[in-house]
């Protein structure tokens, strides 16, 4: 059975959207690239910046088997680190299989 968790990624500063350094940019693209890899495993559901007017911050659900699983995403992450995360599960409603 399917587990959901939801992703918060905090960046390291309030302003980080619009003033990252071309260093900080590069990471967040393996960032993207990261995560797209795991939306085609289908591992994630959807994720992307929350335009928060206090500050935008990242968001992501995903459905795995164990929570490791959700550990090893975020440990692989190229902005881990850079970024700090927090994650949460989600007792998520979704589609039924109609297979």
């Amino acid at each position: 059975m399917k587990k959901y968790f939801v992703l918060k990624l905090n960046p390291p500063r309030p302003t980080f959207s619009q003033d990252m350094t071309p260093e900080e940019r590069i990471i967040m693209h393996q960032h993207i690239s990261y995560w797209r890899g795991l939306m085609a495993q289908d591992y994630v559901l959807t994720f992307g910046p929350v335009m928060d007017p206090a500050g935008v911050y990242g968001l992501g659900i995903v459905a795995v088997e164990e929570e490791e699983q959700v550990k090893q995403f975020i440990r692989f992450d190229p902005a881990n680190g850079l970024n700090r995360y927090e994650y949460y599960q989600m007792m998520a409603v979704v589609p039924e299989n109609k297979n």
